[in-house]
């Protein structure tokens, strides 16, 4: 992938992950991925209408998933698809939890693990202007 998209895709991010809301600057030891929202193997390609901009975190426990098991429903859904989503409609934040709206902002919270115990302890010390661990 060329210098150009990348920083295409980074630019339209905000330098923040488009799945947890993380920004680069919360985790500087872990340069953020640019990733295929779509993965190759099912026929994404690396136009810009398929990439993301992906924390570490997020981005290795996506994979290649395209669905996820709604916890609350138990049905098979896909997960938030951040070109064609609004975050603000699929996941809310309620102080250090990361709480999905929709069946996809659920199963996609849960895929991506997005409320594991390093993921809210960040954000505590985020809110709290404490020490990140």
């Amino acid at each position: 992938m060329d210098a150009v998209t990348r920083a295409l895709v980074r630019e339209r991010a905000g330098d923040r992950c488009e799945y947890c809301h993380l920004r680069q600057e919360h985790l500087p030891f872990h340069r953020f991925h640019i990733e295929h929202i779509v993965p190759r193997q099912h026929g994404g390609g690396g136009d810009i209408a398929n990439l993301a901009l992906s924390c570490h975190h997020c981005n290795l426990h996506k994979g290649p998933n395209l669905t996820g098991v709604d916890p609350e429903t138990g049905e098979v859904v896909r997960l938030f698809h951040p070109r064609r989503d609004r975050w603000d409609d699929h996941f809310a934040i309620l102080g250090a939890m990361v709480i999905g709206r929709t069946p996809a902002g659920r199963a996609t919270a849960r895929v991506l693990r997005m409320n594991s115990a390093d993921r809210v302890a960040l954000r505590i010390a985020l809110l709290t202007g404490g020490e990140l661990p």
